[in-house]
């Protein structure tokens, strides 16, 4: 048997990791991946705008090693998505910061959402997804903010949806919401 074949029957066609800022999604999310046996895939949504966020990149660029193919999408995330292969399981680190990049532009959220989601039902591998739980703090005392915290709630709340797997993470430690953990 394809050794190929037997991981991607562990790994759902969709999962979402979510938490908090440094929870430790983005390492569970790298776990599933190099677990599930396929070529791993990276799609970067984040731009190295700061020098704080060139060094948060260049930490998890370090983490993965060279096995994985990078792409940065920082708008384009269903382009990147149609070009993975069945052979590949793609890792899309962050849907957070996806979101951010089109409201700073001036995109409509929906709009983007929408073509979000067709992009990962068409994707040939399956994903996971990783995300910001925005929705547990004080309410943003300016109009942006929350816009972008009713925006980031509106497609957590869909992708999950059809996620097969959904996990939380919290202090390191996953919380499955949906579905179950690989084995």
């Amino acid at each position: 048997m394809d050794h190929h074949v037997i991981a991607t029957s562990t790994l759902p066609r969709l999962t979402l990791a979510l938490g908090g800022a440094a929870s430790g999604k983005s390492r569970l999310a790298e776990n599933l991946i190099v677990a599930s046996g396929l070529h791993p895939m990276y799609v970067a949504t984040a731009e190295a705008r700061d020098g704080e966020m060139a060094a948060k990149i260049s930490r998890h660029r370090e983490r993965r090693g060279t096995a994985w193919r990078t792409l940065e999408a920082p708008f384009d995330l269903a382009g990147a998505l149609a070009g993975a292969t069945r052979d590949e399981a793609v890792l899309v680190d962050c849907l957070t910061m996806w979101l951010t990049n089109h409201l700073l532009a001036g995109h409509d959220p929906a709009i983007e959402c929408d073509r979000l989601l067709a992009a990962l039902a068409a994707c040939p591998a399956p994903v996971v997804a990783v995300t910001n739980e925005v929705g547990q703090g004080i309410v943003p005392e300016n109009a942006l903010s929350r816009r972008f915290r009713e925006a980031q709630g509106a497609l957590n709340q869909r992708v999950a949806g059809e996620a097969g797997l959904v996990v939380a993470v919290m202090a390191g430690l996953p919380l499955v919401l949906k579905g179950r953990l690989p084995e």
